[in-house]
């Protein structure tokens, strides 16, 4: 995998660097680790991350990277000298990979180099480049040091130098011993980097990995390599002058295969180019517009591929282990059966020798019996057997000490019923009943009831063979259940790990309304401060809760037309359930006013704290809104699914409100119709309640009525006693 900028890598990035961060302030310095460090830049509404590593790395970053809690000792020393100060120049020193930032002019001018190559180096000086600070103090050579109060020597930089000479080449040719690699000799005598020499030399007609007095013939092939060492000073021009794409090359790595499902790939990222070379046609490449998002995004990917690439060395260990568990399993199976068939046909073939075995065993108890030295007896059974005698002949060892003897038996009836019906207990007499085997006898039993102990040995090997296969089957089931537990820890694990960009807007309190507006507010004094002053607009509403101490929230109007109501109360809702009214469960309201009405300024003799501000004109209060929030999530979907989503959450109008409303009234009309019909229909059904039906409506009216004179004239009666009491006074 490739780590670090070559030298046509670092003139590609420098291009595009001059033309995006010059003339940028430094708003401050981070430091992601010992090595790693970040410079934020800032211009007029814009803003740009600066990543830089020793010995590694250069370039403009888009991702948020973590930063240390506690800065470092050299990043403080950054910040003190680099602060403020508008980044002059950044070049390449020669044609080393070292690059001079000059931030300041002048005297006053500060410059920060950083080196590229070997264990690399940030080193700070002032105009006159005597060393400030240094990340790491070396020597070089017996003369030059590189430490505090030093001179940074810039005539040890290797100078631009022009396309080698035939003579020279030819030179450095001869040098070289026969079998080393073209590439690895030119590449330590030029600049260009391994790639650009491949990718020349494929394309100058050389194989891949061509050597010295193999492959390439000095006095022959001369000519042929000038014209590939020409090619690639056109690419060391070209990066130098114009913004170059970004090409990563991918690497496939082969997940494990699952049961019988297809094996996967996994696709990683292997190198990255400003140019598309030739030996990297055949693999998987992701192209860029610009070199710098594809340095980008490489490095940025790096810690989730290791994630990625660990995941997988974690799954195919959990697979070995499953198919070895899987393999034992049938091992121990295979060697049961062995042992059941081995038992069961030195069974048989004592049974079909019973009188053979019987003889031996009577012959050795009779000797010793007869207390015959034990070497005395083999010796008898060896002239026995050079005699002929079929019984010694049979006895092939004695066992005496364990009161065994081991014969060699074999099938007497081979051949003569090879035809006949087959049977259970025979059935090794074929093939392997054809073969002797050789038997352990034990002296101490009979023919049969040895034939017996190999019966019962094959029938506790049949129950061994079936326990082993249960048992073996809980286990490669606990397996396979700990394997998907490990795949899907290493599958959280890995996602987890993964950081997405985060936007500016979360460090604040927000959520987004039904009619798509973004809804901010303050987490304390002094992000309602930052609020304020940064993000509220023309066009944007603050929103306050009716309480003091409340959170200021601001509705950013993304459109040219008002705010619609939907939106203004559910951020009255946020900003209320952001209040003491939460904790104290009171039911309040919240008030809008528009941009214009907000000012920090204070009245003559008054004074605003912090995330305090003076409210010029009418406030517009919302209606009371219960204390009610919920929790969703927000998914980012691709540019190219967009137009699915569209008027999603889009503003309800007046016009589609009236039409909904009318709908409802026309369904209530349609309803009290239907409940009309039904009315009329029950009472011509019905004989006395239309009789009775008036006389009872008459009767309410004259009540009715009745009750509504008898107030009016007490109304009149008040009013005449009012009017005669004040003609009195």
């Amino acid at each position: 995998m490739k780590g670090r900028f070559s030298t046509v890598d670092l003139r590609a990035i420098l291009t595009e660097l001059k033309a995006s961060v010059l003339g940028m302030r430094v708003a401050n310095i981070y430091d992601i680790d010992n090595k790693t460090y970040l410079i934020k830049l800032v211009k007029t509404d814009e803003k740009t991350m600066l990543l830089f590593e020793s010995g590694t790395r250069l370039y403009k970053t888009g991702f948020d990277w973590p930063k240390n809690m506690m800065p470092s000792g050299f990043s403080m020393k950054l910040r003190k000298h680099l602060r403020t100060r508008r980044l002059i120049s950044i070049e390449q020193l020669g044609s080393d990979r070292i690059v001079d930032m000059q931030f300041g002019e002048n005297e006053a001018a500060y410059h920060l180099i950083v080196e590229l190559y070997d264990r690399g180096n940030l080193i700070l000086t002032d105009f006159e480049y005597n060393i400030l600070n240094l990340l790491r103090t070396r020597t070089e050579g017996d003369d030059v040091r590189f430490a505090v109060r030093e001179r940074y020597p810039l005539e040890l930089a290797r100078p631009n130098q022009p396309l080698i000479s035939l003579e020279s080449l030819r030179e450095v040719l001869l040098e070289a011993k026969p079998g080393d690699t073209l590439k690895k000799i030119l590449n330590s005598r030029l600049v260009y980097g391994p790639a650009v020499l491949d990718h020349c030399l494929l394309n100058a007609g050389f194989p891949e990995g061509a050597k010295v007095g193999k492959n390439f013939d000095v006095s022959q092939d001369l000519p042929q390599l000038m014209s590939a060492l020409m090619e690639a000073e056109k690419f060391l021009e070209v990066s130098g002058s114009q913004p170059c794409q970004g090409y990563i090359v991918q690497k496939r790595e082969k997940k494990p295969k699952q049961d019988d499902s297809p094996a996967e790939e996994l696709l990683t990222y292997a190198e990255f180019h400003p140019f598309k070379f030739k030996q990297h046609e055949k693999s998987p490449c992701v192209e860029f517009p610009s070199f710098n998002k594809a340095v980008d995004e490489f490095f940025s990917q790096l810690e989730s591929q290791r994630l990625d690439l660990k995941a997988l060395q974690l799954e195919k260990v959990a697979i070995k282990k499953l198919e070895n568990v899987k393999k034992d399993h049938e091992r121990r199976l295979e060697t049961l059966q062995k042992v059941q068939d081995e038992d069961k046909h030195k069974a048989q073939l004592i049974e079909l020798n019973l009188d053979l075995v019987d003889k031996a065993i009577l012959v050795v108890r009779s000797a010793i019996a007869n207390q015959i030295d034990w070497t005395e007896i083999w010796d008898i059974v060896r002239e026995a057997q050079a005699q002929g005698d079929p019984v010694a002949s049979a006895i092939k060892t004695l066992k005496l000490d364990s009161n065994h003897i081991t014969v060699l038996l074999r099938n007497p009836f081979s051949g003569y019923e090879s035809d006949s019906e087959g049977d259970d207990d025979m059935d090794g007499r074929g093939a392997s009943g054809d073969r002797p085997m050789k038997i352990d006898i034990d002296l101490a039993l009979s023919a049969y009831a040895n034939a017996k102990k190999y019966y019962d040995q094959k029938r506790h090997a049949a129950k061994k063979e079936q326990k082993t296969i249960d048992a073996s089957e809980k286990a490669v089931k606990n397996a396979e259940k700990k394997t998907k537990e490990t795949l899907k820890e290493v599958s959280t694990v890995t996602k987890i790990n993964k950081a997405r960009k985060t936007y500016w807007f979360e460090k604040f309190l927000w959520f987004i309304t039904s009619e798509n507006y973004l809804v901010i507010a303050g987490r304390d004094s002094q992000q309602n401060e930052l609020i304020v002053k940064r993000h509220l607009k023309p066009g944007d509403l603050y929103v306050h809760a009716d309480l003091h101490g409340a959170t200021s929230c601001v509705i950013q109007n993304h459109t040219s037309s008002p705010v619609p109501p939907k939106s203004l109360n559910e951020a009255g809702t946020f900003a209320i359930c952001h209040s003491a009214a939460w904790d104290a469960k009171v039911v309040t309201s919240a008030w809008y006013v528009h941009h214009d009405q907000v000012s920090k300024t204070a009245p003559t003799g008054e004074y605003l704290t912090t995330g305090s501000f003076m409210i010029r004109g009418k406030k517009n209060y919302l209606p009371p809104s219960h204390l009610i929030l919920g929790f969703g999530f927000i998914f980012k979907i691709d540019d190219t699914c967009i137009w699915r989503h569209k008027d999603e959450r889009k503003v309800r109008i007046a016009e589609e409100d009236e039409e909904s409303v009318a709908d409802s009234q026309a369904t209530e009309g349609t309803l009290e119709a239907e409940i009309a019909e039904e009315d009329m229909k029950s009472s011509s059904s019905s004989d006395s309640g239309d009789e009775e039906a008036p006389e009872a409506d008459g009767e309410q009216g004259a009540v009715a009525a009745q009750v509504v004179e008898q107030e009016t004239k007490d109304t009149k009666e008040e009013e005449e006693e009012e009017e005669e009491a004040e003609e009195e006074r």
